[in-house]
C-alpha cells in the first residue's frame, strides 16, 4: 500500500473518531470530550494535507527524472 493511500485511511479514521466523539460530548455536555473531537477532526484535515504534499512531491519528482532522462539521452 503507498503512503497517499495510507494517509487517506487515516485521514478517514480521524475524521470519523473525531465527528463522533464531538457528537457524544455535545449529547452528553462534556466540554472535554467534544474539544478531543474537534483536535481529532484537525488531525484528519493535516493528515489529508500531508497526503496532498507527498502525492505532489511524488509527481514533481517523477516530472524530473523524466526532464533529467530526456536531457542526457540526448
Amino acid at each position: 500500500m503507498n503512503t497517499s493511500t495510507e494517509d487517506r485511511i487515516n485521514r478517514g479514521f480521524h475524521e470519523a473518531k473525531g465527528t463522533i466523539k464531538e457528537a457524544v460530548g455535545t449529547i452528553t455536555n462534556d466540554r472535554r470530550l467534544k474539544a478531543e473531537g474537534r483536535v481529532e477532526k484537525n488531525v484528519g484535515k493535516v493528515q489529508q494535507q500531508i497526503g496532498h504534499a507527498k502525492e505532489a512531491f511524488e509527481q514533481l519528482k517523477g516530472t524530473f527524472a523524466a526532464i533529467t532522462k530526456d536531457e542526457y539521452a540526448s
